[in-house]
């Protein structure tokens, strides 16, 4: 790396650190938090995966995905003056409408070894699990790359959700 290309880094980062302290938050390239909460409408993507999420098989038995991950977004949702629009399907389906910006958040009982990571902002562990077979699981969410506000909200939330 260049003597110029590093002084740039360094004059980023200190920028970046400096605004983090201001309080000044990330944008989205796309304004995801702020249609979210004008418009009242968090549009969801959720694949079958329980208990985390189920898609009409729990109670009540409407069709409608129940699961934890599920009430976590619907009270995510809550919290911004919103509504969940649900989108079931495949993680595969899901994901590339995500990235076409039709969703804002896929659930489906995720981990930080998702195969989607490429294709989608990961959020920070959220809750650490053990599976049947005695393995630590560290469950996440998806978001659409780049919508940088509305993925350091999402987390705040998990966090806070978390501390209870």
């Amino acid at each position: 790396m260049s003597r110029r290309s590093r002084a740039a880094v360094a004059a980023i980062l200190v920028v970046g650190f400096g605004l983090a302290g201001c309080g000044v938050r990330p944008a989205d390239a796309d304004g995801t938090l702020e249609r979210v909460t004008s418009e009242g409408v968090l549009r969801a993507g959720v694949s079958e995966n329980p208990p985390w999420t189920s898609i009409g098989g729990g109670e009540p038995s409407n069709g409608e995905p129940t699961g934890s991950e599920v009430d976590l977004v619907e009270e995510f949702a809550a919290e911004r003056g919103a509504t969940v629009r649900w989108r079931t399907g495949t993680e595969e389906v899901l994901v590339d409408a995500l990235h076409a910006g039709s969703l804002d958040v896929v659930v489906g009982g995720l981990t930080d070894g998702t195969p989607w990571k490429d294709d989608a902002a990961v959020t920070d562990v959220y809750r650490e699990t053990t599976s049947p077979t005695g393995e630590t699981e560290k469950h996440v969410m998806l978001t659409r790359a780049g919508e940088n506000g509305f993925l350091m909200e999402l987390e705040v939330f998990l966090r806070e959700e978390a501390g209870r």
